[in-house]
């Protein structure tokens, strides 16, 4: 873990969860591509509304990144990389974008919580996203459904 605030959060969660020990180090991430949303999925996340993330399985294997698994252990910052909070992940399912209902947009959490709010901003999102790789999302993407619960602060 490059991150000492991430680190240090982690070591801090160790202390009083010694049944996690030998866990492996925990990614750290901060949301979005830009910092008013970065910071604003990480308050949804701090008051218990966002309980999911949707990367694209295109862009985590273009960035050679591995799929997230149930016991994944994730440590959330703000944009600046300030360790905020820890996250575990809790289910992954793998669903193209069409098939993306209300009730995980909800889980999501952000905006009005609507799947048409969900739909349009991920959208616009996976469309930056897969610029720098001269992709374009597609509705049969598959979309990397990840929940999780915050289990520290």
């Amino acid at each position: 873990m490059d991150n000492a605030s991430a680190r240090n959060m982690w070591g801090d969660y160790l202390d009083k969860h010694l049944e996690d020990a030998f866990v492996d180090a925990p990614k750290t991430i901060h949301f979005c591509d830009n910092e008013k949303d970065a910071n604003e999925c990480l308050d949804l996340v701090l008051k218990n509304i966002k309980k999911a993330t949707s990367p694209s399985l295109l862009g985590l294997q273009l960035r050679k990144e591995t799929l997230p698994k149930i016991g994944d252990f994730l440590v959330i910052t703000d944009w600046d990389g300030k360790a905020k909070c820890i996250v575990k992940t809790t289910a992954v399912k793998l669903k193209p974008m069409f098939s993306i209902d209300e009730d995980y947009a909800q889980k999501e959490g952000e905006g009005d919580k609507s799947l048409a709010y969900w739909k349009k901003t991920h959208w616009e999102y996976y469309t930056r996203e897969l610029s720098e790789f001269n992709r374009e999302p597609r509705e049969s993407m598959i979309v990397v459904c990840q929940e999780f619960e915050k289990v520290f602060e």
